[in-house]
């Protein structure tokens, strides 16, 4: 029989659960940073297992001469990385009127009136068009330039973060087997094995993945360069290097990427001839960028997404489709890592599962 005791204690009990739950969904917004720094530590860690890998085994390293020379090879790249790529790119932002609103929304109006007067050429009314459309009232050019400040921001004031990410990456390239054993002794008997089973597959397939990516975007980066420069755009390094950021959006990110490369592309040749000059220029670079996605869709993101992963491309692609649905672009960029990670993980600890079978039998 329920009496009103023991409703009173449900209740309370469910009041003290919503409490906690809140408390700790605080706490991690209170230390979203520090998340971020091991996220990124984690990232990190996984890209350089490879070469830790070979300094212990070949070069018979110990665990912290490895960290230690991994932890220094980071900061020289990323050193050489400042001094060769940073001032040209804060150069090239400037040339772009990247960090002034107001000069960059002139030369836009600019554009569209170059673009209006060719138009009214062509006998097409591409005023009302665009008034139809709202395209100019739904810009928001504050937005797009504090994107870019904020990460010239970061680039500029990111000296504690750095400490921290190489601190806690050294550690945690050091004492990995340490990590490991303590695991063992908290992880419940039963299912040891499958956890560490399970930690060690997602460890090796995400650490191919992360390097695939890397290299996806390097390949995409140098191929945006090449046709830029073919086509003498002045600001080609940075409109490459913002262009294969953007290429870590699955499907999406290309396709932004080039619509970027193309206004940036315009506005860099403002004073010049339209209808001989930029026009032109424009079409060429867009077709460039088009054949460099092909060659990306069809060559480079099935090798990561197939081999790094062991999934089938399909496979791949509704998952993305369906996070980026749900969690936006946030969930299109984490979708294929977790989804891997959810994969093993089913595979471990449901191997009889039809569905799981099917799903893991790549894996």
């Amino acid at each position: 029989m329920i009496t009103s005791k023991i409703i009173s204690n449900g209740i309370l009990r469910a009041l003290a659960t919503i409490l906690v739950i809140s408390a700790v969904l605080y706490f991690l917004y209170e230390i979203q940073t520090v998340i971020v720094y091991l996220c990124i530590s984690l990232i990190l860690c996984l890209i350089a297992n490879p070469l830790v890998q070979f300094l212990k085994n070949k070069l018979k390293f110990g665990n912290s001469l490895a960290a230690t020379t991994t932890i220094i090879l980071f900061i020289l790249l990323m050193v050489g990385f400042i001094l060769l790529f940073v001032p040209l790119i804060i150069s090239q932002a400037n040339n772009l009127a990247l960090l002034d609103t107001n000069h960059l929304q002139a030369q836009f109006v600019e554009t569209e009136k170059s673009l209006e007067t060719y138009f009214n050429i062509q006998h097409v009314d591409l005023s009302k068009m665009l008034n139809d459309s709202k395209i100019t009232s739904a810009l928001d050019f504050n937005y797009f330039t504090s994107f870019i400040n904020s990460i010239m921001s970061f680039m500029a004031d990111m000296g504690m973060g750095l400490v921290s990410v190489f601190f806690i990456t050294f550690f945690f390239i050091k004492d990995q087997e340490t990590f490991k054993s303590q695991a063992r002794k908290i992880l419940p008997d039963t299912n040891e094995d499958k956890i560490l089973n399970s930690i060690t597959k997602i460890n090796h397939l995400l650490t191919r993945y992360f390097i695939g990516l890397l290299l996806q975007l390097t390949v995409v980066f140098i191929l945006y360069i090449i046709v830029l420069v073919i086509f003498g755009n002045k600001n080609a390094f940075v409109i490459a290097f913002l262009c294969a950021i953007l290429n870590v959006i699955p499907y999406i990110g290309p396709i932004i990427g080039t619509i970027l490369a193309a206004l940036l592309t315009m506005i860099s040749l403002i004073g010049k001839d339209f209808q001989s000059e930029i026009l032109p220029t424009t079409i060429y670079v867009v077709i460039g960028f088009l054949l460099v996605q092909a060659i990306d869709n069809n060559i480079s993101q099935p090798i990561i997404s197939s081999k790094s992963v062991n999934s089938h491309p399909l496979e791949i692609f509704l998952i993305t489709l369906i996070s980026g649905i749900t969690f936006g672009i946030v969930g299109m960029i984490i979708a294929i890592p977790v989804y891997t990670m959810l994969k093993v993980i089913l595979k471990e600890f449901f191997p009889d599962n039809k569905i799981v079978s099917v799903l893991t039998e790549r894996i």
